[in-house]
């Protein structure tokens, strides 16, 4: 007889019964029901609010885009009346509606450039300062974040005029230059460029410091093993430091475009409060023909036509950001 006919059989514990569907074993054995309704209940009074403070105004647009409401409608003195698509076709057969749609789509995009670049620029040096460096300009980046758009506006206001402006002073030293009294705001492409410069210095903080916490996460060792390949430092940001940070440049862009088509206090305030034909965009066209014209028909179509634009812009951020996730 061998050992192994006169060893005892180890006894195994019977097999734990799988719990039911709708319950969740916690970490320590545990288990709490409605594991699928908990996340949708702890989300409820925050959709809850989304819908009252969102829902009311955006039904109320879309009906106002079908209707003729006017002065009249206002108060009280005769019915709304529905017109159909005719705001929608009075709109879009307009041509001072597509010279306002090309410069806004122009004016967005040129805020949207200039501020990922000078945010990625800002973020890449400082990786590269000390401790203490960093940590000023970080505080620096905040307060100018911070500060209120208004505040910011007449700051601007102040450093481009063409009397007292800092800006022609300071260029009027360079040699050969005189910009005593220069006007910025003579000509719509120099004043929407002031204003670009403006919306740009207010989102390049949020922008470079979302940038400099997403270069923390890129791995030393492929940029090292880069480097020891041949790469130069544009290889390296290229090839290694890019590809990282694909998903918040993507989501930084998208937002930025997002932002950037709705500026509208930057606009208003530096006019002082009437906009020429020059400096409008979607979001003071709407509010022109609203409450200048009196026309909130067209305005809320104008507006409604706005969002639908911007919706194709989420579309677009939520393809991209679906590749990256089957790619990683």
């Amino acid at each position: 007889m061998s050992a192994a006919d006169t060893t005892t059989p180890a006894k195994l514990p019977p097999p734990r019964p799988a719990p039911p569907p709708d319950v969740v074993v916690g970490p320590r054995g545990q288990r709490t029901s409605g594991g699928t309704a908990l996340p949708w209940a702890l989300l409820a009074p925050c959709l809850l609010v989304l819908a009252l403070v969102m829902g009311y105004p955006l039904i109320r647009l879309v009906t106002l885009a079908f209707q003729k409401f006017g002065q009249s409608q206002l108060w009280g003195f005769q019915p709304p009346e529905s017109v159909g698509l005719a705001n929608f076709t009075g709109v879009l057969g307009d041509g001072e509606f597509w010279a306002v749609v090309v410069r806004t789509i122009v004016f967005a995009a040129g805020s949207v450039i200039f501020t990922m670049v000078a945010g990625m620029l800002i973020a890449l040096l400082l990786q590269r300062v000390s401790g203490w460096v960093k940590t000023l300009v970080n505080i620096v980046l905040v307060a100018s974040w911070g500060m209120p758009v208004i505040v910011a506006t007449t700051v601007f206001k102040w450093l481009f005029d063409s009397d007292y402006g800092v800006f022609n002073a300071l260029l009027s030293k360079l040699p050969g230059v005189d910009m005593v009294g220069h006007n910025w705001f003579a000509d719509g492409p120099q004043g929407l460029a002031v204003i670009m410069l403006l919306v740009v210095w207010g989102a390049v903080p949020f922008v470079a410091i979302t940038l400099g916490a997403g270069l923390t996460q890129v791995p030393r060792e492929l940029e090292e093993a880069a480097r020891l390949d041949g790469a130069g430092s544009w290889g390296v940001f290229r090839h290694v430091t890019l590809p990282v940070l694909k998903p918040i440049v993507v989501m930084l862009t998208t937002l930025s475009v997002i932002w950037d088509m709705g500026v509208f206090p930057q606009v208003f305030v530096m006019r002082g409060g009437h906009p020429e034909a020059e400096f409008q965009l979607l979001t003071t066209y709407s509010y022109d023909r609203a409450f200048v014209v009196n026309d909130y028909g067209q305005g809320s179509a104008i507006a409604l036509l706005t969002v639908l634009l911007l919706l194709g812009v989420v579309a677009v951020y939520m393809r991209q950001m679906l590749k990256i996730g089957e790619v990683e």
